[in-house]
């Protein structure tokens, strides 16, 4: 995996650490580990293929973010999800994503659309095949994708916070579920987009976050999660 510097550069490796980093967050993000599943550090340096030093550091990160909580025995978790932290988490992320769409509005380009359209397009497909994992990251590539255009840095990495905290719960209710009640409100977004209607989009993206609490509160009611 590189990154690229700027044009006429020299291209330079991303550094172990954060690649690391980087998938052990998605492995958090998209549900290959379970909330409540306790895993060995050991262990996870062999899913991940890495050094027990980046390994470590990316434990430390993703606990200071809340998405692992450490145990006894060399162990980590991802937390279960409470009610209360639930709604603090629909609360925050409305207020932000919102506003992060309100900024993205004006910005938004006919390619950015046709880019998005594309997202949506394979998020469709992956609801129709009842394939999660597509799902979960076609959503995620969807919102992010609209939510950079806002161009609000500080927003898009708080944003990102409160997605490691509650993704692993809607993968829960994605394979309780199915995916043919998942939220997607994209359309409505897309419309949105289209008219250059910024009050419309932010009522879209707020929409669609409200329909995943929602399926994420019938989990939470259910005994058997």
């Amino acid at each position: 995996m590189e990154k690229l510097r700027e044009k006429g550069d020299s291209p330079t490796k991303v550094p172990s650490h954060e690649v690391t980093y980087c998938r052990l967050r998605d492995m958090i993000l998209f549900g290959q580990l379970a909330p409540g599943q306790a895993v060995t550090i050991q262990g996870l340096a062999a899913m991940l293929d890495a050094g027990m030093t980046p390994v470590r550091e990316a434990i430390r990160r993703l606990t200071a973010e809340g998405a692992l909580a450490l145990q006894g025995n060399r162990r980590v978790l991802v937390p279960v999800l409470t009610r209360s932290q639930m709604e603090e988490l629909a609360f925050a992320r409305a207020t932000i994503e919102q506003k992060l769409a309100s900024l993205a509005a004006p910005r938004i380009t006919a390619q950015d659309v046709a880019a998005l359209t594309r997202i949506d397009d394979e998020i469709n497909a992956a609801i129709a095949a009842g394939d999660v994992n597509a799902y979960l990251r076609g959503n995620f590539r969807f919102h992010f994708t609209l939510y950079e255009r806002a161009e609000a840095p500080i927003l898009v990495a708080l944003t990102h916070t409160l997605w490691l905290r509650f993704g692993p719960s809607l993968r829960v209710v994605c394979g309780r579920f199915g995916t043919l009640n998942l939220p997607d409100r994209h359309d409505e977004a897309l419309a949105a987009m289209r008219a250059g209607d910024a009050d419309a989009l932010a009522r879209a993206v707020e929409d669609d976050i409200a329909q995943g609490v929602e399926q994420i509160r019938l989990s939470l009611d259910s005994p058997e999660i």
